[in-house]
Formats: C-alpha cells, structure tokens, sequence
C-alpha cells in the first residue's frame, strides 16, 4: 500500500517533493504576479476535478526545495506562492522548506488549496509539518470540491470551500466573489491551464485543441 503522504529525502534529512507542475510566473490564482507549484496526490478523488492526472499517489518529478526556489523566483516581479496540486498537505514538510527557503530572498505572500478543512489540519493532520506549514500560509483555501456548489465566482471551486485569512497580509483582496480568469500556457511538451475556470471555458479550451490538432493533422 502506497503511504498518504510523500516521504522522500535527499541526503542530509530534507525532504523532497514530488512536484506534478510549476507555473513561474501568473495574475490567475492570486494578487500580484505569483508562481505556483502543484503537488502529485490527492486522497479525495472529486469528481470533476479540474486535474485528475494530479490525483494517484505516484511519482511525478522528484525535487529538492532548494532546487525549486530558484526556479520558482526566477522572475524578478513575482510576489507570492501559490500551492495545489493534488494536495499540498501531504507533502507539508517539503512545502514548508520551499516557502521558507523563498521568504529568505524575497517577501512573498503565501496562498494554499486544500481538500482537508482548517479543523481537519489543526486537530488531525494527515501528515508531519501540517502545523508548520499552516503557520506559513496567509490565505487557505479548504474543502473539497463539490461539482454542483459550483459558482463560477472567485477563487474557490466550489461555494462550500472556505477562506481563511490566517495573516492581514492579503486581505484586501476578495477570493470569494471577484471575477475568474485563467491563462494557457504553452510549455515545452504540454499546455498548462493555469486559475479556476469560468463557466463555459473548459469547452472552449478543448474545442480549440481539437480545431488545432485537426488542423495540425491535414496540414
């Protein structure tokens, strides 16, 4: 059986992350320009979950947070981290490295996703460092996605998820009912879709894709 949380370490203690995605540089999940780091594994399986690869408890790409950070800061205007994935809280102590590893050259503001509830995290932790890494976080976003509580407004997936403002250091910004927006980025081998989607724009995306593999295809 596969453990619920990942407990890589790379010699001398620290621990890796198993890292499903990085986006360096974004204004769709979060205020300022942010980078973000998506984890590999979830325990909860939503269904329409918006990244199901991100879902089975494998391995993705293994990293140090020292090697991150830099990855991570590479644009000089970024401004704060954002995690997901999957689920940040199983890798909280590899999470709380890199964040704190960041803070040490910039000072960046924190937001992080999770399926677990606040309450979840502060009285049964799913894993070490739980508590550490809530002592980093300025905005958790908590709970599960539930599909039809779907509101199409803020950055919240679904209306039953929670924000918890647990510094004042972001809290002039509205992630419940502002207006979404996301981004298409084109990587190297794959296209990443960066934010919460507003209603009607995963049809959209995938209608495109089609219309450019076909034209891809006779061409």
């Amino acid at each position: 059986m596969q453990p619920l949380y990942h407990n890589s370490t790379q010699t001398g203690g620290w621990p890796l992350l198993n890292v499903a995605a990085t986006c360096t540089a974004t204004h769709a999940l979060g205020p300022g320009l942010r980078a973000v780091v998506w984890v590999q594994g979830c325990p909860f399986n939503c269904p329409g979950c918006l990244a199901p690869d991100w879902i089975p408890m494998r391995q993705a790409r293994t990293v140090a947070p020292e090697d991150l950070v830099a990855e991570l800061l590479a644009h000089p205007q970024v401004t704060g981290l954002t995690f997901s994935g999957g689920e940040p809280m199983l890798q909280a102590a590899g999470l709380t490295r890199l964040i704190n590893l960041a803070r040490e050259q910039r000072p960046l503001s924190l937001i992080c996703f999770s399926g677990f509830t606040l309450a979840q995290l502060r009285d049964d932790p799913p894993g070490p460092s739980v508590a550490d890494l809530l002592d980093q976080i300025d905005v958790l976003i908590d709970g599960r996605y539930v599909a039809r509580q779907n509101d199409h407004r803020g950055l919240r997936g679904s209306r039953n998820q929670r924000i918890h403002y647990l510094t004042d250091r972001l809290a002039e910004f509205d992630f419940a009912s502002g207006p979404r927006q996301i981004e298409i980025q084109v990587q190297a081998d794959h296209v990443l879709l960066v934010g919460v989607p507003p209603r009607g724009a995963i049809t959209l995306i995938d209608q495109a894709l089609e219309h450019v593999c076909r034209a891809r295809t006779a061409g």
